[in-house]
């Protein structure tokens, strides 16, 4: 059985602390390092566990090492880690810098030891049940927005919100990025709190992106458009719908009429999204590729693809 120990015990950490819990049993949760007094505090009378006086008592004491960190400690955090032989899930974005990011890339090829992103969006329930749908993406659209909170602002919305997206696309879209065209505007904080991308990728696919965190309601939808169908995806509510278009006709759903005797056919497919705890289907997807020797899910080049990304819509966005 697995240790695991948690670096950060803030918002999410809390929540990373609670999942593991419920996976005592397949993992043992050792404790949590958090240098803020009210933060341990509160962790240790939540959870019953541990709390360790720095960083690399946790990391000795652990077999795996969830950072849940700001992310401007990242690299140092795991570094530390994989240097000590620890496997490594880390929150995203991956590191503070895409340098950071492809030094941690280098290490983790070098010590051969499992590392994980927490890009949670590739375990919402509403994407796994319609992925296998989505081969041939042409035009993708999504809106992540969300009310403003002091909570994420010391870096821009496009590395505190709009990089989910980010990965989601780079996880559809075969293809490498061909031109990124983007804007924003700081209206709250000293970053951008809100962004709007256009990514064009080599095989012709768009990918239209916004991030708001000055909305007045919280949106995480996301839409994808095929030669053969259309998919949408709701992130927040765990739902997902999907049309297949195809010739003749066929029972349910309706016929358009394109001119010139053509007609096709607008099939709607009833997806079932069951609906789950995305962060714990994470970590435990995680726990199970160290057990199994296989590839983590989500690894840190794809972390790294989706920071490096991110930073090129901050660029244009600063020109």
């Amino acid at each position: 059985m697995l240790n695991i120990g948690v670096l950060g015990a803030g918002h999410l950490g809390k929540i990373h602390l609670a999942c593991l819990e419920s996976l005592q049993g397949h993992l043992q949760l050792v404790g949590f390092h958090d240098p803020n007094p009210a933060c341990a505090a509160a962790a240790r009378e939540r959870f019953n566990v541990p709390s360790f006086d720095s960083v690399d008592a946790l990391i000795a004491a652990s077999d795996v090492v969830d950072i849940v960190t700001p992310t401007v400690n990242h690299f140092a955090c795991a570094e530390a880690a994989l240097l000590a032989g620890k496997h490594v899930f880390i929150e995203k974005p991956i590191t503070h810098t895409v340098a950071e990011g492809r030094a941690l890339q280098a290490l983790a090829a070098r010590t051969g030891l499992a590392v994980q992103v927490g890009h949670v969006e590739r375990f919402n329930p509403a994407l796994r049940a319609v992925a296998h749908r989505i081969t041939a993406p042409q035009f993708i659209e999504a809106h992540r927005l969300s009310p403003f909170q002091p909570r994420g602002t010391d870096v821009p919305v496009v590395l505190d919100l709009m990089i989910h997206d980010l990965d989601v696309v780079l996880h559809l879209v075969d293809s490498p990025v061909a031109e990124v065209r983007a804007s924003g505007a700081a209206v709250l904080s000293k970053t951008p709190d809100i962004a709007n991308a256009r990514i064009a990728f080599e095989n012709g696919c768009v990918a239209n992106l916004t991030a708001s965190r000055i909305s007045l309601q919280k949106l995480r939808k996301m839409r994808v458009f095929q030669p053969d169908a259309y998919v949408t995806m709701d992130f927040l509510d765990k739902q997902a719908t999907a049309m297949r278009v195809g010739e003749g006709h066929a029972a349910g759903g309706f016929n358009l009429d394109l001119g010139e005797g053509v007609q096709k056919h607008v099939q709607l497919e009833p997806i079932v999204v069951t609906p789950t705890n995305a962060i714990q289907e994470e970590l435990a997807a995680f726990i199970r590729a160290i057990e199994l020797g296989e590839a983590p899910p989500v690894g840190v080049e794809d972390g790294v693809r989706a920071l490096d990304l991110a930073y090129q819509i901050m660029a244009q966005i600063q020109r």
